[in-house]
């Protein structure tokens, strides 16, 4: 009945005191519990896709760490230009139409269709043919520098291959 009474703002804030109360007592009780919740998950990595490099085939070390190096730097330019651009476009979608100083802000209709899944669920449902069909996203490509040992030479030259 309370609920009734509450916007879904209020009943948020509500939700939350009580969590955090929550918290509050699991934190007396048992401290490590609340440790172990916030534990960030090991990453997942996808399997390798198909057209990859021969062993024969793949280049030389300097070649390829020259190429994540570039890789790199580039998608760190891409995610410094897209908050950039997000921070803007805060702006400039509440902006009406028309001429501001030097730009003309106008808003034109995409060519681009996306699936109404929506729709989709509900055709599927009318006719009984189960959970909608999905399929997974390409893996993304990740590049991250690591420490390595530097290489004793004197051990290597020991050893023959």
């Amino acid at each position: 009945m309370l609920n009734l009474l509450m916007t879904p703002r209020t009943a948020r804030k509500v939700r939350g005191l009580i969590g955090a109360i929550a918290d509050a007592v699991r934190s007396v009780i048992n401290p490590a519990a609340l440790v172990a919740d916030q534990a960030e998950p090991a990453p997942v990595e996808a399997t390798d896709p198909a057209g990859l490099y021969e062993p024969d085939e793949i280049p030389a070390v300097a070649t390829i760490e020259q190429a994540a190096r570039e890789y790199d730097r580039a998608a760190d330019q891409a995610r410094r230009a897209d908050r950039a651009k997000r921070a803007s476009k805060k702006i400039l979608d509440r902006l009406p139409a028309g001429v501001y100083g030097m730009y003309r802000v106008f808003r034109t209709p995409s060519s681009r269709q996306t699936p109404d899944l929506a729709e989709i669920t509900r055709i599927f449902k009318a006719h009984n043919l189960g959970p909608v069909p999905m399929k997974a996203c390409a893996a993304s490509l990740k590049v991250e520098l690591v420490d390595v040992a530097p290489v004793d030479t004197k051990v290597l030259a020991g050893v023959t291959v």
